[in-house]
C-alpha cells in the first residue's frame, strides 16, 4: 500500500502548481477556525455558534445535488518545520530528544479534518454548514522508531473513500534526512459529517475514482469498513470466545492453579508473569477551554495525546524499559467531551507476547453533580520494549475477555506491519 501511495501522491501533484512554501499546522488550525466561523475567544463562543444555526439552508438535501470530487481535489501537503524553525522545537521535545508522538497525534486529526472540509467545499460559500468531527482512527502504522526533533517533517493526505456522511482520509508523514524525505508513517481516519450544530448526519460529495490505483485505494476504504463491521460483530462484548480462544482461556487457568490444593479458587502466579489487575495506570484531567475544538467541545487530538502518553508511561511501568509506539488501532470517539468534564483514564497491560506490549485506555467523564460516569473513548496501542517483558496473566473471566481482545488486537496489528 506504501508503494501504492507513492503512486498515486505523484499522481496528484502532477500537473499542479506548487508553491515554494508549504502551509505549517499553525496555518492548518487557522483554515479550519475560519472555515466554520469559530471564534478565538472563549466568551464568544455561545454566539459562534449561535451563528452558525443559519446555515442549515447551505445543507443538500439528497448526496445526488452535491458536485463528486476527485482524490486529488483534497491532496494537502503540509510542513511541521522542526528543522528550519528550532523555536517550534520544545513544543514536541521528550526528554529522549525525539519527538513527542501525541503531538503528532494532535497534528493528525487536525490535517484529517481539513481534508475532509477541503473535499466538501463548496466555491459560493464562504463558511462550511458542515461540522466534521474525528469518528474512529481506524489504523496508524509506523515504520520509523525514532522521530527526530531536528528535522522537517511533511504530512500528506488525502480523502481516500466516501459514504453517504462518512469520509476515510489517508494521511502520510515523511521527515526530511540529507534532503530527501523518508517514510515515517501511514495513518487512516474516518471522518464524519453533521449538520451546522452538530447533532444530525449531514451529506458529503460522493468521490470519483480516476484511475486503477484510485480504483483500488477506494474498494480498500469499502474493505476497511467491512472490516470494522466484521470485528465489531464479533466482539467479546455480543460474542462468546471462539473454541481457540476458549482452550487458550483454560489452558491460563490450568497453569495458575496451585498444585498443592485441589481448588478452583486457590491460583498461584507462574514465573516471570504478572497478574492482569496489577499492570494498570490511571490519570485525571480537567478539560480546560485552552483545549477546545473549533466546536468548543474538547479536542479529539489532545484525548489521544493525553491517552497515548498515560498507554506509554503504563507500558514503561510494565516493561522497565523504553517502549517505542508500533501501531494505533480501533480508536472510537463514542461521545463528545464537553468544556469543564473530568475526564478519567485507565491504562491497562491486556496482553505480552515477548517484546511486545498492548495496553488499552478506556476514557470516561465524570459529572460531579450526577455522580454518573459515561464511556467516551477506548484506545489500543501496540509497543515494542527494548526487552521481553513478562506475561501478563489475568485471573477472572472478565480479564480473560479482556486479555483475549488485546490479542486479536495485536494479532491484526502484526498482520499489518
Amino acid at each position: 500500500m506504501r508503494k501504492l501511495h507513492s503512486v498515486l501522491a505523484r499522481t496528484l501533484t502532477s500537473g499542479a502548481s506548487t508553491s515554494p512554501g508549504l502551509p505549517d499546522m499553525s496555518e492548518v488550525r487557522s483554515k479550519l477556525r475560519d472555515i466554520v466561523g469559530a471564534s478565538t475567544n472563549w466568551r464568544d463562543h455561545v454566539q459562534a455558534m449561535q451563528e452558525r444555526k443559519a446555515l442549515h439552508t447551505l445543507l443538500a438535501k439528497r448526496q445526488e445535488d452535491l458536485p463528486p470530487r476527485r482524490m486529488k481535489d483534497s491532496y494537502l501537503e503540509v510542513i511541521l518545520p522542526l528543522g528550519s524553525q528550532p523555536e517550534i522545537r520544545e513544543k514536541y521535545l521528550n526528554v529522549h530528544n525525539s519527538v513527542r508522538f501525541g503531538r503528532i497525534l494532535e497534528d493528525l486529526d487536525s490535517l484529517g479534518v481539513l481534508i475532509c472540509y477541503t473535499h466538501t467545499k463548496q466555491e459560493m460559500q464562504q463558511r462550511s454548514p458542515l461540522s466534521i468531527v474525528t469518528a474512529l482512527v481506524d489504523k496508524i502504522n509506523l515504520c520509523q522508531k525514532i522521530i527526530h526533533p531536528d528535522c522537517d517533517i511533511k504530512f500528506t493526505g488525502n480523502v481516500s473513500w466516501v459514504g453517504k456522511t462518512s469520509m476515510e482520509v489517508r494521511m502520510h508523514m515523511l521527515q526530511q534526512h540529507g534532503g530527501d524525505y523518508s517514510p515515517v508513517l501511514d495513518a487512516t481516519f474516518v471522518m464524519v459529517a453533521r449538520d451546522p450544530e452538530n447533532k444530525r448526519p449531514a451529506f458529503v460529495n460522493p468521490l470519483i475514482p480516476e484511475s486503477p490505483e484510485e480504483e483500488e485505494i477506494f474498494k480498500q476504504g469499502e474493505l476497511n469498513k467491512l472490516k470494522r463491521i466484521e470485528f465489531s460483530t464479533a466482539s467479546l462484548l455480543k460474542m462468546a470466545p471462539t473454541a481457540e480462544e476458549r482452550n487458550i482461556v483454560h489452558d491460563i487457568f490450568l497453569n495458575t492453579l496451585d498444585p498443592r490444593t485441589v481448588s478452583f479458587r486457590s491460583r498461584k502466579l507462574p514465573p516471570n508473569s504478572v497478574w492482569i489487575e496489577d499492570a494498570k495506570l490511571k490519570g485525571l484531567e480537567i478539560c480546560h477551554p485552552e483545549e477546545r475544538n473549533i466546536f468548543n467541545r474538547i479536542f479529539g487530538g489532545f484525548l489521544m495525546r493525553k491517552a497515548f502518553e498515560l498507554a506509554w508511561a503504563t507500558a514503561c511501568s510494565y516493561g522497565g524499559s523504553r517502549p517505542f509506539i508500533v501501531s494505533v488501532d480501533d480508536i472510537m470517539f463514542q461521545k463528545p467531551v464537553e468544556v469543564g468534564s473530568l475526564l478519567l483514564l485507565s491504562g491497562q497491560v491486556c496482553y505480552t507476547e515477548k517484546n511486545y506490549i498492548q495496553i488499552r485506555v478506556h476514557s470516561e467523564v465524570y459529572n460531579a453533580n450526577t455522580k454518573e460516569h459515561h464511556t467516551t473513548n477506548i484506545f489500543h496501542f501496540t509497543f515494542i520494549s527494548e526487552n521481553e517483558v513478562p506475561q501478563v496473566v489475568p485471573k477472572t473471566y472478565g480479564e480473560s475477555m479482556l486479555y483475549l481482545d488485546g490479542k486479536r488486537h495485536f494479532t491484526a496489528v502484526m498482520k499489518e506491519i
